[in-house]
């Protein structure tokens, strides 16, 4: 049975080239997938089409500052735990991007060693996947992940590997638009070679089984151009 990509990826947004460096050599240490953006546009596209575990997001940035980069994503649904970083130390700004979607506050200088507790306290908080032998509803349909079925008043479906899988990364991220590129890689996996029609073809027999009118689709709902979203 393929084994699901399961390492928490950090998404760095960052744009001084020695500092990210370290941060992402500290990161992979840990063992996090780590995603490095250098600019404002760059890392609001990956907050959205990457679906990070966790952001840490410098203040100062070209194209679209920190502020702006936390507010848009916010905007557009992402419920991903943002760090900001950021010379600045003032506490208005800190209010500030408290206010505008961040989930913590770290000022330059600081030490490796606080960001990472940062990190994984904001990772904890997170809404976890459900374990490898947990369940899980969605709608009216129970998801039995260690038994690879879905159950609907009393009646077992059958669910493959993949089927499963797919619903578990749309639950963590509940309620935010997760991209086709995103699902490829974080459930079959970067070695293999699926593309973006057999998401959609498994989407369409998941819907068959989940969704009480499979063409009226009102839990896993498509983001046209993107991906798909998991409603409750």
């Amino acid at each position: 049975m393929p084994e699901l990509q399961d390492q928490p990826t950090i998404l760095l947004v960052e744009d001084d080239p020695a500092l990210a460096l370290g941060l992402q050599d500290a990161l992979a240490f840990e063992g996090y997938r780590v995603v490095h953006e250098n600019n404002g546009q760059a890392g609001l596209d990956a907050i959205l089409g990457e679906c990070p575990d966790c952001v840490i997001l410098d203040l100062m940035l070209p194209e679209l500052n920190g502020y702006q980069v936390c507010s848009k994503a916010r905007q557009a649904g992402a419920t991903t735990p943002i760090l900001m970083l950021t010379a600045r130390g003032q506490e208005a700004d800190k209010i500030r991007g408290l206010d505008v979607g961040a989930d913590d506050y770290v000022t330059k200088p600081f030490s490796v060693g606080e960001l990472l507790a940062r990190v994984r306290a904001l990772l904890r908080r997170r809404h976890p996947a459900p374990e490898s032998g947990a369940s899980f509803r969605i709608g009216d349909v129970i998801v039995d992940v260690q038994g690879q079925a879905l159950t609907r008043d009393g009646q077992r479906m059958d669910a493959s590997f993949y089927e499963i899988e797919l619903l578990r990364l749309l639950y963590e991220h509940q309620g935010t638009p997760v991209s086709r590129d995103a699902i490829l890689d974080r459930v079959w996996g970067s070695k293999a070679m699926p593309s973006n029609r057999t998401v959609d073809n498994f989407v369409v027999k998941l819907r068959k089984k989940l969704e009480p009118t499979p063409e009226k689709p009102k839990h896993i709902l498509t983001v046209y151009g993107f991906g798909y979203k998991l409603v409750l």
